[in-house]
């Protein structure tokens, strides 16, 4: 035995953060039980896998009718839990375990735990408010600010997001310690937003209470409607935010509903990935045929449960309140 093995087969989380973790997921359960959101359990393991291209999956392989046949371990449950949504399940809610590959920091753990849950007959703003609800019966937290994503732009990095062009957001860019010129070609606006949002925007937010970020540029809607222009404004993404403490913790949408500009959004997304040669995989047809038979108009939300434990017990890093992160699993 090694002198590495015979100490790291220990747990990096002590027993008061595994207790504080314990008692955060009993909290959670009894927040849904009490508002009559139904808890369900999806697979793992699927046969398509997401086309976002700034998330990764894990393929494997297992036998299959006598064959090898490769499945996707989920980066969420969203997927799924849209396809219960189209059958009739109501308002669900979902504590899953989710695997993103080169993942791994202060923040971040190739396996995760994920709180998902969707809101028929909710847009974004109703699901804000018990996002809301919901970090102050986990942490005591004051009511969170709402922020729009432009107002948030202007105020700390002194550009308009949704009307800036890349020269000038790439000229903001140098007031961060980001290295401009080794990106100087880059023409993607979406890239530069999110230098100036990890940089000089992301930090200030939910510093004293949280701040629920709201209405995205239209070029970021991954899976949320988008909500067309009026009288000169832009249009924007119905998708939000939660930050503490300058921590991203929570993504929800006014979801999509249309099956068509789903489709579409996925073949755009394979044909980014195509252009920067990123792993392939297949789009899933019967997340596509659910919303074909109907979607119920509903609002949803993915909250990362590690890094709400970590808040909770003041920790610096998620490996301080997970048993065993993937060095040590």
């Amino acid at each position: 035995m090694t002198e590495r093995s015979a100490e790291d087969w220990r747990p990096t989380a002590g027993l008061d953060g595994l207790r504080r973790r314990a008692e955060i997921l009993a909290t959670i359960r009894a927040f849904f039980a009490e508002r009559g959101v139904l808890e369900v359990d999806t697979p793992l393991l699927a046969a398509s896998t997401v086309t976002d291209v700034h998330l990764e999956s894990v393929a494997c392989q297992l036998p299959l009718a006598g064959r090898p046949t490769t499945f996707y371990l989920q980066t969420s449950p969203e997927f799924a839990m849209k396809r219960l949504l189209a059958a009739g399940s109501g308002a669900i809610y979902q504590l899953a375990k989710a695997v993103r590959s080169d993942e791994r920091g202060r923040h971040h753990n190739p396996e995760f735990t994920m709180l998902e849950w969707y809101r028929p007959g909710y847009d974004h703003r109703q699901l804000m408010a018990e996002v809301d609800d919901l970090a102050q019966a986990v942490l005591g937290t004051p009511s969170a600010e709402r922020l729009s994503y432009g107002d948030a732009f202007l105020r700390h990095a002194e550009v308009d997001p949704h009307r800036a062009d890349v020269a000038e957001l790439r000229r903001a860019a140098r007031r961060t310690s980001f290295d401009v010129d080794a990106f100087g070609d880059e023409t993607d606006r979406d890239f530069w937003l999110h230098v100036l949002g990890s940089q000089l925007v992301e930090p200030h937010l939910g510093v004293g209470r949280p701040t629920l970020l709201f209405d995205y540029p239209a070029s970021q809607a991954a899976l949320a409607r988008i909500r067309p222009g009026r009288g000169g404004s832009p249009a924007v993404a119905e998708r939000f935010e939660l930050y503490i403490d300058g921590v991203e913790l929570a993504n929800g949408f006014h979801e999509l509903l249309d099956a068509e500009e789903q489709r579409r959004r996925f073949e755009n997304d394979l044909r980014e990935r195509r252009e920067r040669k990123l792993p392939e995989g297949p789009v899933d047809e019967r997340l596509l045929a659910a919303l074909w038979h109907g979607l119920p108009p509903c609002a949803g939300v993915a909250l990362g449960v590690d890094r709400l434990v970590m808040l909770a017990a003041g920790a610096d890093a998620i490996d301080e309140v997970i048993a065993f992160p993937i060095e040590r699993a």
